[in-house]
């Protein structure tokens, strides 16, 4: 089939079907879609509350509990260890299929009638604080996370060890403030890190150990600012910088953050690669179009899988991984699943599934179902033989095309469409969807999403951020009573209530330990504002531009001779998420490899 340009439903842009689109759409039986991959990836995204807790009551038990879901959410909330358990039966909710009216008018009823569990949260030992998490053991306030123990404040981390306000590491141990690091041990504000240790203040190096600021580095040891020391002369240098004070610390982060933008940056991050596009896509073949993707392959619009065995075959796919295959427009699905389309949090050995939520272990042959576990053939809840499941779902599919959803704006939902905004629990602004499309509170509604004004902080502070010591050798024990304004609340409350700033924030125990230490100054803000500066180091989700090779040996004098000759600007052009109004010097992968040492 030809290449087709069609124009958006939703925001009405133009975007491209490709010929090979069109095999995918052919294989798993699909239409092609009617929305642009950014507002598909949108609708997604607003199904997933990642870090943000509220305190409900449980629908079964009475007793409060922490949940996903805003005690306003037009949905039932079950505390998840009674949800797990044998006392109700999501089967009792199942319904016949009415032809009289549109099927997403049917699935809003099971969704806010069947229980949702309060917390997406599996085999976690003393690690009550998280959520979107599994196998973690002595956690505290971890999201996103897998396999780690004795780590607290953190977002998108698989099998790490001791680690501290970190957004996207795997295999770590003893990190702070970091981002993007893999397999690095007692590595410090770093980002972009890989098979490092003890390295500070460094950006984009890899196997390199006892490094201080530097950027673009291989295989290098005790060098401070990308210049090169001995050990002995590495020790002594290294000793002047006392990040135990939060004035030096702070003087220091804008020395290496000036040091980061002289040096050119990769059009995009990634390595061990097979024709991608995207970024921070590792180790993948045939990976187009995607974002934070590992061990992926012919798949596109992919974000967010960075699991081992990431993703085989699959489009419009965001969260989790681990060996799903065959995967559609789908949000949170993972563990040995496989031809799962348009539904969210679907997993473990899970396999033929439609427009299903909360669906898991061991379930296969449902369409519009809410919360089954070890099921087969039902659909909106209600049990059928392997014939009469095959032959009401075509049914049902010809009869969504003939009498779709329209929602409030008009925007159509047949069959092969995600699941309407409407029918979603989740304001848009208590989405991850927020972090990475943000809307003010007009636009979102504007757009017909729901918008939730933040809860009022009654925190009652018994200090301020200002009151805190210097160094962390004259923090006493004490501090771990108070109650401590966050910075960012102090100086600007109308914008930290944007990010979810808690105003207020403690320290605790393991924290402090951690801080002593590893002689570390202590935060000044709350988890979510020092969150929210983390996500600022990455790159734009989806976003591309066309540039050129800033590489001219003007604007950074190069270290070694060009492909290109000297004086001449490279003549290669890529799509990169840097923004041509961005400071970062941007290289082709070419000249970004000369340069690398």
């Amino acid at each position: 089939m030809n290449q087709e340009i069609k124009q958006c439903q939703n925001c009405k842009k133009p975007f491209t079907i490709k010929p090979e689109d069109f095999e995918f759409y052919e294989k798993i039986k699909v239409p092609p879609p009617t929305w642009c991959p950014e507002c598909r990836f949108q609708r997604r995204m607003i199904w997933r509350n990642e870090n943000i807790f509220y305190k409900r009551k449980c629908d079964a038990t009475g007793k409060d509990i922490f949940s996903m879901f805003s005690p306003n959410a037009p949905v039932k909330v079950y505390d998840r260890d009674y949800w797990w358990s044998d006392q109700w039966d999501p089967m009792q909710y199942g319904n016949e299929y009415d032809f009289s009216r549109p099927f997403f008018e049917q699935l809003k009823e099971l969704i806010q009638t069947v229980p949702w569990p309060s917390r997406s949260f599996l085999n976690n030992v003393r690690s009550e604080y998280c959520m979107n998490c599994s196998n973690l053991k002595e956690c505290y306030m971890l999201f996103d996370a897998d396999f780690t123990e004795n780590s607290s404040y953190g977002v998108a981390l698989n099998q790490a060890r001791n680690c501290f306000d970190i957004l996207s590491v795997d295999f770590c141990e003893l990190c702070y403030e970091c981002f993007d690091c893999v397999k690095c041990y007692g590595v410090l504000y770093s980002s972009n890190c890989e098979d490092c240790n003890n390295v500070v203040f460094c950006k984009d190096c890899i196997n390199c150990t006892d490094c201080f600021g530097c950027v673009g580095l291989r295989n290098k040891s005790h060098c401070i600012f990308n210049m090169q020391y001995s050990p002995e002369e590495y020790s002594k240098k290294i000793a002047e910088f006392d990040l135990g004070s939060h004035q030096s610390l702070l003087e220091v982060k804008k020395k290496a953050r000036e040091a980061f933008q002289m040096f050119p940056v990769r059009f995009m991050h990634g390595s061990h690669n097979q024709n991608v596009s995207g970024d921070y896509v590792y180790h993948s073949r045939n990976v187009l179009d995607s974002y934070m993707v590992a061990d992926g392959e012919d798949s596109r619009f992919c974000s967010f899988i960075k699991l081992p065995f990431g993703p085989k075959n699959c489009y419009d796919y965001d969260l989790f991984g681990w060996n799903a295959e065959k995967i559609y427009e789908c949000n949170n699905v993972g563990y040995n699943a496989s031809n799962i389309k348009f539904s969210v949090l679907v997993y473990i050995d899970s396999y033929d599934v439609e427009y299903s939520f909360s669906c898991s272990p061991s379930v296969n042959n449902l369409f519009g179902c809410v919360g089954l576990r070890n099921k087969s053939y039902c659909i909106l809840n209600k049990q059928y033989s392997k014939e009469e499941y095959e032959k009401l779902l075509i049914k049902i599919k010809e009869h969504m095309n003939a009498m779709p959803y329209r929602d409030a704006r008009g925007r159509e939902y047949a069959y092969g469409e995600f699941i309407p905004a409407e029918l979603c629990p989740y304001a848009y602004n208590e989405s991850v969807v927020q972090e990475y499309m943000p809307l003010s509170q007009v636009e979102a509604v504007k757009r017909g999403f729901l918008w939730r004004d933040p809860a009022v902080k009654d925190y009652l502070t018994t200090m301020s951020w200002q009151g805190l010591p210097d160094h962390i050798n004259d923090v006493p024990d004490s501090l771990l009573k108070e109650t401590i304004l966050c910075e960012n609340w102090d100086n600007n409350q109308k914008e930290a209530q944007q990010h979810n700033c808690t105003k207020a924030f403690r320290i605790t125990a393991s924290e402090l330990e951690f801080y002593r230490n590893m002689k570390l100054s202590l935060p000044r803000k709350c988890f979510y504002c020092r969150h929210r500066e983390r996500t600022l180091q990455r790159s734009p989700v989806l976003k591309k531009w066309q540039r050129q090779c800033a590489c001219d040996n003007q604007v950074y004098k190069n270290s070694s001779e060009h492909a290109h000759h000297m004086g001449e600007r490279c003549p290669n052009n890529f799509q990169t998420s840097y923004a041509p109004d961005r400071p970062e010097i941007v290289y082709c992968e070419t000249c970004y490899q000369t340069e690398i040492v």
